[in-house]
């Protein structure tokens, strides 16, 4: 990719299996994700110049996910191959209640991930370094990674961008919280979801959250409410975003889309509602289609919904 990136993702990417209605529910369709990698995928085809740190098999998935990077021109020169471990795939499959995600991704080639692996350059040439929960999570050597990445940015003036993702299944609550809250305090936009924000604390009400991440540091929150839109906040403003009119059939993603959007546009210098706006709905239209990457939509896709507006 020509140019300095402008946008550094961490983690792990995996390949899904998303289940359809097809076949009784039996048909399951093959595709990427990964949440760090979506938020490279979505700020990417948002225009910004976005690249991705991590490791993968030398395995059918990983060359999928190779391909996947290069036709949606993410960098994918800070993806390591490794030989003799595979590269993580997980399941979701739908029911009335929502969406079921099944993973199989111990011993993955990215939870192999060490800080003598990272690309120090790479990171302190960028403008903004991401990473969420799930970076962190898959394994002790990731996370000291993770931690080693962040130090780096920080002392080189990067931006931190970080999105709690929390998976109970990857390390107990007690740590998880511990990490999280560690980490939104080393970062300078925090991208944190309500559900998360509940088990990590003993707050509810969303101002509530956002004044507590703020207070540890974090410039830019964002915290997204689901259903009830996103609230955003700094020192001196608090918007709230009422969702953005879609007709869902599948939220895989989506959050990772709003993150990659968001971090997009701010990049790009929007200003924090402007950014807010657009993010929330990249974050609609990403519903709409079944799997965590083909729905992402495109610059002009969000633009032509953001013209119909709220209504």
């Amino acid at each position: 990719m020509a140019g300095a990136i402008d946008i550094l993702s961490m983690g792990e990417p995996m390949v899904e299996f998303n289940q359809t209605h097809d076949g009784g529910g039996t048909t399951f369709l093959r595709g990427c994700g990964g949440d760090s990698s979506n938020f490279a995928v979505a700020a990417a085809r948002q225009g910004a110049r976005a690249g991705y740190i991590s490791a993968i098999g030398n395995d059918s998935n990983g060359a999928l996910l190779r391909s996947l990077w290069q036709t949606e021109q993410v960098d994918d020169t800070h993806v390591r191959t490794v030989e003799d471990a595979p590269t993580g795939v997980y399941f979701v499959s739908h029911s009335e209640s929502g969406h079921q995600f099944d993973f199989c991704r111990t011993g993955s080639a990215a939870s192999r991930y060490t800080a003598q692996d990272l690309p120090l350059e790479a990171i302190a040439s960028a403008r903004v370094l991401h990473l969420s929960g799930i970076s962190l999570g898959i394994s002790t050597s990731a996370c000291d990674a993770g931690y080693r990445a962040i130090e780096h940015a920080r002392a080189k003036g990067v931006t931190v961008s970080f999105d709690t993702n929390l998976r109970r299944k990857l390390w107990p609550l007690s740590r998880a919280r511990a990490v999280i809250w560690d980490v939104i305090a080393l970062s300078n936009i925090c991208l944190p979801s309500y559900d998360d924000m509940i088990q990590l604390s003993d707050m509810t009400d969303p101002d509530r959250i956002a004044d507590r991440c703020l207070e540890l540091g974090p410039e830019i929150v964002a915290l997204k409410l689901g259903a009830k839109g996103t609230l955003v906040a700094d020192y001196d403003e608090r918007i709230r975003i009422p969702p953005y009119p879609c007709e869902s059939v599948d939220a895989t993603g989506a959050g990772d889309t709003f993150g990659g959007a968001f971090i997009a546009r701010l990049v790009a210098n929007d200003e924090l509602e402007e950014a807010a706006h657009y993010a929330a709905a990249a974050a609609a239209l990403s519903t709409e289609g079944y799997g965590a990457v083909t729905p992402i939509p495109t610059e002009e896709q969000v633009r032509a919904l953001l013209k119909k507006g709220l209504a």
